[in-house]
This record gives structure tokens, C-alpha cells and sequence, in this order.
């Protein structure tokens, strides 16, 4: 029978991220290290309950938050947003000035502006609407490799293409992204590629973080490219997990290398001097404080502010109001700082529990990397042990009621290489520190048997 869906319909299939969530939710027993939930007990009931009764209190307050609001988002939620990032760039901890910096780094006149800003309905809904801003089908977006495996889904929807950049321990690797550029300026497809897509903070899915030397290198070659590809080419800044580090846990015992990490937590390409003009930057309220409650923000140069603006017009008309206003006095009154703090706190010790169950349940050929932040460790098993879909470990792993998300969901459909299928996404999100360890344990007793 003749499908009336369309290109968009059909080539969309379900996100892998949904039928995880799925799973972390209908099987009561399973224990998910998988879904990037965050930590439930951690999720400020109190907190979001007091901020609510302020609004809700009189007519006064509570029947303008009530109310539709504009689709730029509320002004003083905007005002504070600002304020915030760059008090997160430029105001010591958790993210410090880059050393040796010298006068050119004063802070950039206008690049916090309020008018620069846009609140959006999670961090996601803005991903979704720069694609749809910037990219017509058949164009080129650079990713990591590997990278945030929805991000890959809405390229997917959108009839968009994906290449792949290898990722080193503090970031991308230059010399293969100035490699990538140079074969497509000799293939003619320069021209199709409109940005490089970049989860700068604790990345999903390794944990890495890139260092302000590389974001700032990142930046360099695309400007070198964008003449031969006759059109700015943007760096999309992904910062969802830049508030989540271990940055002054010393209840953490981490190698000297991730405490240097930890303690050197870079600022946002936004800093970078003379190229805000190529910088979309993307945040969230929602991984920091409380995921139900899904607001986030993109800082966006003209003309893409104003496409993003238009077409979230076309959207919403403009994030929940009742939402904006709880996260506008949370910001004022401190509880947003407040929560932080404890998510720091809490992760930080989840990830201690995870870091001594993977040292004494997994085979010694694992290879995995210790984060300094966020939700998530990197496992590698060697070459020849898959761990996708359809691998023993993963149904095997799932058998025995344990999820993880299979690496090669991570990497993009890149014909220049092939898709590693060797690898895991392990996240320390939901589970409680008991159901970690008995999840690696289960994990590790499986890997024992097949490698």
C-alpha cells in the first residue's frame, strides 16, 4: 500500500534514546545504566515547591505566569540567563579564565547581551530548529566522533549528512578535522557543510571535555574553510552537562590527570575573542536542576537568532510561561546555585562507586575513561567483542536485566570509516549507588565470560 507520510515521515524512524527510557521505566527490575536520567532522590521537590507557592501566591504574580509569554522568552528570565553565562565564563568556579590570556581577553561587549539570547523548551528544541535554520537536505553537518547518538537522529530526520571527527582526550582532533575539511574542498562538497556540532562539557557519551586551546583551534579552521565554501560555517557549542563537574568534591578520589581536569574547567567558545559571530551556544536548566522541567537557552548570532526565533514562532509561540518564571526566581533567589552544588556533590560520589565497581568487576583488557563531570563513563572492550543491538553482551546484559547504551549508536553513518561496534556508554544518571554496583557486577560477570 502506497505510504502518504512524508520523506521526513518516513525516513524518521524511533529515536534509540525512546525505547531506552522505555525500558528504564516498564521493567521495574532492570537496572539502567543506560538513559541519561538524572539522579531522582537529588530532584528539588521542596525547593521547586516553594518558588511555585511565591508565583501562584496572588493574582498578581500567579496570573501572568499563567498567561502566554512572548517567543524570544520572559525578559527576566533572559536578563539573569545571561548574567549566568557570564558569571560561568568570566566569574572564577566553576569554569576560570583561560591563563595568559593578556588584555585582548577582556570580557566581549555584547556577547551576554540579553538580546542575544533565546529560551527555548529544553536544549534539545534548539539542536532541532539550528538544523532546521541552517541546513537544507543533503547538507553536511561535523560531529564528533562519537557524539550525542540523538543529535544524530534529528541529522537522520532531516535528510542531513554526518561526518565524523576523531576525538582525543581533551577534545577533537585538529588534524583530522583540517584533514575532513580539505577533502571536501577537494570533492566540491565544501559548500554543503554548514556546521560542526559540539558537546563541549563532560561530553555525551565519553565525558571528555574539550579545552578552550581546541575550541579556539576548532573556530581558526572553519574560518580558514568558509571562503572556499562561499558561507559562514558555525560552531554549534553544546554545553547541556557544563554545570555538572566535580570541580571542589574532595570526597572524589580521582587520578592527578582528571583532578587536573577537574580543576581547569575551560570557558565557552563564546570567550573566544573576534568569533562570537560564528558561535551558537546552547544550555540547559534542565540537567542542572530538574529535567521535568525542561527549559533551556542558545545564544545565537544575526541572522540566526532571528530564523531560530521565527520558525520557534512557528513552534510554540513561545516556552511554558509558568516554567520561565520558576526558573527566573530560582536563578534570583540562589536555589538554582543551591541545587548545583548538591548535583556536583551527588554525582561525584556516584561516580567514585562506579569508578571502584568497573576496577573490580571488569576484565583488565576494558579499556574505560574516568570523567570529570557529568553523567557518563566510556568503556572499550577489545576489537573482535561487539557490543551492539543484536551482540551477545548487550542481549546478554539485558537478560540478566542490565542496560547500557551500545557504542555504535554513538557514531555517525560515515562511509570514510567504519562504525565502531566495540564500545559502551555507561551512565551513573538514575540508578542509586546500590544498583550500580550490583549493574557493573552483573555487567562484568558477562564481559569475564566473553573476553
Amino acid at each position: 500500500m502506497k505510504s502518504y507520510l512524508s520523506k521526513m515521515g518516513l525516513r524518521t524512524p524511533e529515536p534509540p534514546i525512546s525505547w531506552l527510557m522505555q525500558a528504564a521505566l516498564s521493567r521495574p527490575r532492570l537496572i539502567s545504566l543506560a538513559a541519561g536520567f538524572t539522579d531522582n532522590p537529588s530532584l528539588p521537590v521542596a525547593e521547586t515547591r516553594a518558588v511555585l507557592n511565591q508565583i501562584l501566591r496572588s493574582p498578581k504574580t500567579g496570573r501572568p505566569a499563567l498567561q502566554y509569554g512572548s517567543t524570544a522568552g520572559d525578559p527576566a528570565l533572559r536578563k539573569l540567563t545571561a548574567e549566568h553565562l557570564q558569571q560561568l565564563d568570566w566569574g572564577g568556579m566553576p569554569c576560570r579564565r583561560p591563563k595568559n590570556q593578556g588584555r585582548q581577553h577582556a570580557v566581549p561587549p555584547g556577547i551576554y547581551s540579553p538580546e542575544r539570547l533565546l529560551i527555548t523548551s529544553g536544549s534539545q528544541q534548539l539542536l532541532y530548529m539550528t538544523a532546521e535554520a541552517l541546513c537544507d537536505e543533503g547538507d553536511i553537518v561535523l560531529v564528533e566522533d562519537p557524539t550525542y547518538f540523538v543529535y544524530l537522529s534529528i541529522l537522520q530526520s532531516r535528510g542531513l549528512r554526518a561526518r565524523g571527527v576523531r576525538l582525543e582526550r581533551d577534545g577533537l582532533d585538529l588534524a583530522h578535522l583540517e584533514k575532513i575539511l580539505q577533502s571536501l574542498k577537494r570533492s566540491g562538497e565544501l559548500r554543503r557543510v554548514k556546521l560542526f556540532y559540539l558537546v563541549s562539557y563532560f561530553q555525551n557519551p565519553t565525558g571528555v571535555t574539550t579545552s578552550f586551546e581546541k575550541k579556539r583551534g576548532i573556530l581558526k579552521l572553519l574560518g580558514k574553510f568558509e571562503r572556499a565554501a562561499g558561507h559562514p560555517i558555525y560552531l554549534l557549542e553544546d554545553a547541556a552537562y557544563r554545570e555538572l563537574s566535580f570541580s571542589g568534591r574532595a570526597d572524589l578520589p580521582v587520578s592527578q590527570d582528571v583532578q587536573q581536569r577537574v580543576t581547569t574547567i575551560p570557558p565557552s567558545t563564546l570567550a573566544a575573542p573576534g568569533t562570537a559571530e560564528r558561535v551558537i551556544y546552547t544550555g540547559t536548566f534542565t540537567k542542572p536542576f530538574a529535567t521535568g522541567a525542561r527549559v533551556g537557552y542558545g545564544v545565537l548570532p544575526e541572522p540566526v537568532f532571528s530564523a531560530v526565533k521565527h520558525i520557534k514562532g512557528n513552534h510554540d509561540f513561545g516556552t511554558a510561561n509558568l516554567l520561565q518564571q520558576l526558573f527566573a526566581r530560582a536563578l534570583a533567589s540562589g536555589a538554582h546555585e543551591k541545587q548545583v552544588t548538591r548535583l556536583q556533590k551527588r554525582y561525584a560520589r556516584k561516580a567514585r562507586v562506579m569508578k571502584q565497581a568497573i576496577a573490580k568487576h571488569f576484565p583488565p583488557s576494558v579499556e574505560w575513561w574516568e570523567p570529570a563531570g557529568g553523567l557518563y563513563f566510556w568503556a572499550r572492550l577489545p576489537g573482535n567483542v561487539p557490543t551492539g543491538v543484536r551482540s551477545k553482551v548487550f542481549q546478554t546484559a539485558l537478560k540478566n536485566d542490565v542496560l547500557y547504551v551500545p557504542g555504535e549508536l554513538c557514531y555517525a553513518d560515515d562511509a570514510a570509516r567504519r562504525k565502531p561496534n566495540h564500545e559502551m556508554r555507561i551512565s551513573i544518571g538514575n540508578a542509586s549507588e546500590a544498583d550500580i554496583c550490583e549493574g557493573i557486577k552483573r555487567l562484568g560477570k558477562e564481559l569475564r565470560k566473553l573476553i
